[in-house]
């Protein structure tokens, strides 16, 4: 499916550019491969194939929530890359050796590809980690504009028009490719496989890259970065947001029981007597919002969130504590593959298989 999400990407975007098709056609504006409404297809074939299977609904996911899916699922992909992204920016020593302040805030971010990844990298990152967007390229041209780009609004704006070209109080790069040169702290490539390659890899000038897309940068290309000091968040970890919330809708499905619905009103109703009695302690009273946001108990997106955040802190951890504990592993995708490596050994030595 994957696969042939590409590929179908890939053809639509060339019809597009030749004026075969256009967005009066009913094309979809930010993606042009499957997406939930495929998913729930493929789900109910499967089930008329399977009758009376009770786990049917696990065989695929991606599916719309009202067809067994998860909330929280589309913006999953995006949402991990902003995580990791702020957990990469943490660590003092390494913000130092990029000649960059810890945290993401006021840290400029250049995005290439604004479908489903993209656009949600840039949304989250904006929204909640005070990032500067200041440059958003696409397969028919990029727009740049130092003091940053709303991406809401870009995003509207695609949607009505079919293009990026031609947002107000930017400037319009017709060699989308240009973007990727562009002076940042964070170049988010979250479009097609080899975009950086050795060719353009010396004119990057990018602090940090997070390969949002699968293999954007070329192991050549990589050589170069690497060099220079850039500071590259491999696509095997940056990207493995949707595939963790997969999980989440596979064991939901599993388990037949929506995610929050066994404990969120007890949590409540224990926030709200632990508030009262504070109340009731202090003589004083909690306003409504503060009171509702210190006593709600946890929904669906609000597990799915904290999942996805343990999942992608953990894992990065774990990956830079490999890296730098081996001075001949020269970079974090080389740790990825060995604490990946190492787990599934430890694994086989708890099982007594030796190799």
């Amino acid at each position: 499916v994957e696969q042939l999400e590409r590929i179908t990407r890939r053809y639509t975007a060339e019809l597009v550019r030749k004026n075969f098709i256009g967005p009066g056609l009913d094309v979809p504006a930010p993606d042009y491969g499957t997406g939930p409404r495929e998913m729930a297809w493929i789900v109910d074939t499967y089930a008329a194939l399977k009758h009376g299977e009770l786990d049917a609904a696990g065989c695929v996911t991606g599916k719309p929530v009202s067809q067994n899916g998860i909330q929280g699922r589309t913006e999953a992909t995006g949402r991990g890359v902003f995580y990791g992204l702020r957990t990469a920016c943490s660590f003092e020593d390494d913000m130092k050796a990029l000649g960059l302040t810890t945290g993401l805030a006021g840290k400029t971010m250049v995005i290439q590809g604004l479908g489903n990844v993209g656009s949600y990298t840039g949304l989250i990152s904006q929204q909640e980690g005070g990032v500067k967007v200041i440059a958003v390229a696409e397969y028919d041209g990029a727009i740049y504009n130092a003091n940053g780009i709303d991406v809401a609004a870009l995003i509207e704006h695609r949607n009505a028009t079919g293009s990026i070209l031609g947002f107000p109080n930017t400037t319009t790069l017709e060699n989308s490719h240009a973007a990727l040169e562009l002076e940042c702290d964070i170049l988010v490539p979250a479009a097609l496989e080899n975009q950086i390659n050795e060719s353009n890899a010396a004119r990057v000038k990018a602090k940090i890259i997070a390969e949002a897309a699968n293999g954007p940068v070329t192991p050549e290309a990589e050589a170069i970065l690497l060099q220079r000091g850039c500071l590259i968040i491999p696509d095997m970890y940056i990207n493995a947001g949707g595939v963790t919330v997969s999980y989440f809708e596979w064991l939901k499905n599993l388990s037949h029981v929506r995610f929050g619905r066994m404990q969120k009103r007890f949590e409540q109703n224990a926030n709200e007597a632990l508030v009262s009695m504070v109340e009731e302690l202090t003589g004083k009273k909690i306003g409504a919002v503060e009171r509702n946001a210190l006593t709600r108990g946890a929904d669906e997106i609000d597990l799915v969130r904290s999942g996805l955040e343990e999942t992608m802190i953990n894992a990065y951890n774990g990956i830079r504590n490999t890296w730098k504990s081996n001075s001949q592993i020269p970079s974090l995708r080389t740790a990825a593959f060995v604490y990946a490596i190492k787990k599934i050994g430890s694994d086989y030595l708890a099982l007594g298989i030796f190799p």
